[in-house]
């Protein structure tokens, strides 16, 4: 059936002259390693409750880089584990280190709910998660009347650089107990980040560490990418670090 679609595409007097290339990619077995040993058994449990024994290699290398205290920069295709690549050193952290902050950055509001929406899931894995994982969403759409609270108990808050620039950094002071803690930066989508509104991003990025240095913090920054010809390069400029490029994908392709 897919291929007599395909073969409609090509042969279409509509949509064939359109083609200019054709590649047949062929399937490949997924690429895994053991779950760190390091990892908190409370997360290898639940890990293991979801089905999951092994990581995809660049799942791994996140969590060994992580490990490490370097920045990072995941490239790999969409659905193949990024999320999880750059949750696990975050509720490693949040399981350990009761006081750490992390800072989740999406370019849509959209995207920052499904994150929330896997956080939940996570939170509902058990008491323990229920208790140490506090996100929250920081934007435009959240009630003034809820900013308050959501500073002052949210461990995890997700929001985009324009709330950031806006709404945060500008009140550093009140943020001052989330910035002393603040042991992750999240960036999803970094090839969004091109052209005038990402040089306005690095700034806003630049921005972001100097006041965590100010409140004692020197936070890591955990970056993920569609596959795009300078990742590494974009994400230095971006966050104006030496960044890790992790781009060896491991997860199965049919």
């Amino acid at each position: 059936m897919l291929g007599e679609i395909l073969d409609d595409l090509l042969t279409s007097p509509s949509t064939g002259p359109c083609i200019t290339a054709v590649r047949h990619l062929p399937a490949r077995p997924a690429v895994c390693a053991p779950l760190p040993a390091a990892l908190d058994p409370r997360l290898a449990d639940t890990l293991r409750a979801r089905g999951i024994e092994q990581l995809y290699v660049h799942q791994a290398r996140t969590w060994e880089l992580a490990a490490k205290g370097e920045h990072v920069v995941i490239v790999t295709p969409t659905a193949s584990g990024k999320t999880l690549a750059y949750n696990l050193p975050v509720l490693q952290s949040l399981l350990q280190q009761p006081d750490a902050r992390v800072l989740y950055l999406f370019p849509t509001k959209a995207l920052a709910q499904d994150q929330l929406k896997t956080l939940a899931r996570w939170q509902a894995a058990g008491p323990v998660f229920s208790e140490r994982l506090r996100p929250a969403t920081y934007d435009g759409d959240t009630p003034r009347g809820n900013r308050r609270k959501i500073r002052e108990d949210a461990n995890i808050i997700l929001s985009n650089p324009d709330m950031l620039h806006v709404g945060v950094l500008p009140y550093h002071g009140r943020w001052a107990t989330f910035f002393q803690h603040l042991r992750y930066v999240v960036v999803d989508e970094l090839h969004t980040y091109r052209g005038i509104f990402g040089s306005n991003v690095a700034l806003v990025l630049r921005r972001l560490a100097r006041i965590a240095e100010h409140y004692g913090a020197h936070p890591q920054f955990i970056c993920s990418s569609a596959t795009i010809a300078n990742p590494a390069e974009l994400a230095e400029r971006l966050i104006g670090r030496p960044c890790r490029l992790i781009d060896d994908d491991g997860s199965p392709r049919g």
